[in-house]
């Protein structure tokens, strides 16, 4: 990754992260459009002849964050997209528990336990530093804020630190007697998943300058003792024999660094999206992966082993182009992946990672041509033109709040944004609706249609060219409609998240029929995050078969009829 680039995502991190969440808690509940609906009822049967089977499977896990291994002797794993812990036997990656928001977990970025055998974690949207005790009960110790991310105990006086990243920035000591959290640090540039030495000091990576630091938590003086580690790294743990080791995530490096002199040792090399580490009690290491959701174990000889695959980890926009071998190619945006199927056999083709600017975290995509529409919401909303041949951007549009999706239309980009749908002509834009929370969008020649998430309607807002005030309200009655597509038939396909089904709207006379139901999908929104979190995306290829996002299993279905 060019230093420029690295350069540029951290500076975004810090600008505009702090904006998603103001406007991620700004939902905009505008008045619903007017006209008169078609709708006829909505059929709960699916369709007969239609046969939907997996095309492709992710992780198990919606992504992989902190770990810390629990006094059961099980891996503890902390997911933020995924909005839960997940309970892992390190030796067979069987998932034993998944422990989430009806159990008071909310998006769990770092973890760790105390003596008495409680859970600790950060909540990074909301600030919450919570905890669940030996008798299971959970409670909140701390609200630090947004930003919330490392935590770790010093086991010999059993004292809690927290510190906050990127949204934040601040090292805190926090009391579970009532009192006021302590700060240590302000402005420590991010310093991220951290561990106490041997010595009594903390340690802790700081991801934006490549450094490894050592802080006295009593008086917070800070001193660099290792230099140079590609940037960003997220992690470092002490191996109980008190060996110091550090993460790079761009390069897939686990390190072993020197605390006296700094020398950096390359103990191991992984795949490239590594976000945390953890020792059992027999110094077995194992580290996570935040792109692929990954959990390998790594041996003293460099090599390693996958005790939970990786893959797709919230499979959301999804967009087909035809290639030259008469199949087609499937991208499916995967938050900090844009990922590439073939059509016919489901086999992952190719990958990007993203890296600001040349890809911004994609949340949605469409074709445009020979192109793709990538649409971003995390770290400032942004579409950007992708050339997939070229694998370049080929033009970015920022200025966005928080887009779901967007598409081409008679030459212009239109955009599903925060409670509006916006069309833009060479920069010039203007409001088509206001929408309550907007879904999908869908085009076919001069006529345009879209989804409102929080009014369960489907409306037309351009009919032949002519921009209808108000939409003409073509469906009502839906579950959380997101993705939207025009079929083969011409009639319009949404995904129903609410119900995990695939409906089809009749454009003539309005009805609403099952195509496919039983769909694992709609993942919705982690806190406080304005839906949809994770979109549910549907996309129809020129063999008229129907591509649908899997969210919540992680996984690509194509939907067709039997032959």
């Amino acid at each position: 990754m060019k230093k420029l680039i690295v350069l540029s995502l951290l500076t975004a991190v810090m600008k505009s992260a702090v904006r998603m969440l103001i406007v991620a808690l700004i939902v905009v509940l505008a008045a619903g459009c007017g006209g008169k609906a078609l709708n006829k009822g909505v059929s709960g049967d699916t369709e007969k002849g239609v046969k939907v089977k997996v095309l492709a499977t992710g992780s198990p896990i919606h992504g992989a964050n902190g770990v810390y291994f629990g006094p059961d002797g099980n891996l503890y794993i902390g997911s933020v997209f995924g909005r839960e812990i997940i309970k892992m036997n390190p030796n067979t990656g069987e998932i034993l528990d998944r422990i989430g928001p009806e159990r008071g977990v909310e998006s769990p970025d770092d973890l760790t336990f105390g003596k008495d055998g409680s859970l600790y974690w950060t909540a990074i949207a909301t600030g919450e530093v919570g905890k669940i005790g030996p008798d299971g009960k959970k409670s909140t110790v701390a609200n630090l804020g947004k930003g919330v991310n490392p935590i770790t105990i010093k086991h010999d006086d059993g004292r809690l630190f927290v510190g906050q990243a990127f949204m934040a920035d601040s090292l805190f000591e926090v009391y579970e007697d009532g009192r006021q959290p302590r700060l240590i640090l302000e402005k420590t540039n991010s310093i991220n998943a951290f561990d106490f030495g041997p010595d009594g000091f903390l340690y802790a990576p700081s991801p934006m300058r490549g450094l490894v630091v050592r802080i006295n938590v009593e008086n917070g003086q800070t001193t660099t003792i290792a230099s140079g580690l590609t940037i960003p790294s997220y992690a470092v743990k002490f191996s109980p024999s008190g060996q110091l080791f550090a993460l790079e995530q761009p390069t897939g490096k686990v390190l072993e660094i020197n605390i006296q002199t700094g020398q950096k040792e390359v103990y191991a090399v992984l795949e490239s999206g590594l976000d945390n580490l953890a020792f059992n009690s027999e110094g077995r290491l194992f580290v996570s992966n935040a792109q692929e959701g990954t959990i390998v174990e790594v041996f003293p000889n460099g090599t390693h082993k996958v005790v939970s695959p990786g893959g797709m980890i919230a499979p959301a926009g999804v967009a087909v182009l035809p290639d030259d071998k008469g199949s087609e190619r499937v991208y499916v945006a995967d938050i900090w992946m844009f990922r590439e199927y073939d059509g016919r056999t489901g086999r992952q083709e190719g990958y990007v990672h993203y890296a600001i600017p040349k890809l911004f975290p994609p949340h949605a995509v469409s074709a445009d041509g020979q192109n793709l529409l990538v649409v971003s919401r995390i770290f400032g909303g942004a579409v950007q033109v992708w050339d997939p041949e070229k694998r370049e951007t080929v033009a970015t549009h920022r200025g966005f709040s928080y887009p779901s999706t967007a598409v081409r239309f008679q030459g212009d980009l239109v955009v599903a944004d925060v409670g509006k749908v916006i069309r833009d002509t060479s920069g010039k834009r203007v409001t088509l609706a206001e929408l309550a929370v907007p879904g999908g969008l869908a085009t076919r020649g001069d006529n345009l249609w879209a989804a409102d998430r929080a009014k369960g309607t489907v409306l037309q807002l351009i009919s032949g060219g002519t921009t209808l005030t108000p939409p003409r309200v073509v469906a009502t009655g839906l579950a959380s409609p997101e993705g939207l597509a025009v079929g083969s038939d011409g009639n319009l396909l949404v995904v129903e998240a609410g119900t995990g089904s695939l409906r089809r709207i009749d454009l003539a006379n309005g009805a609403v029929t099952t195509v496919a139901s039983g769909l694992k999908l709609g993942a919705g929104a982690e806190a406080p995050t304005p839906p949809p979190g994770v979109f549910s995306g549907v996309a129809v290829g020129p063999s008229a078969a129907i591509y649908v996002t899997g969210n919540k299993a992680n996984v690509l279905y194509k939907i067709g009829y039997s032959r």
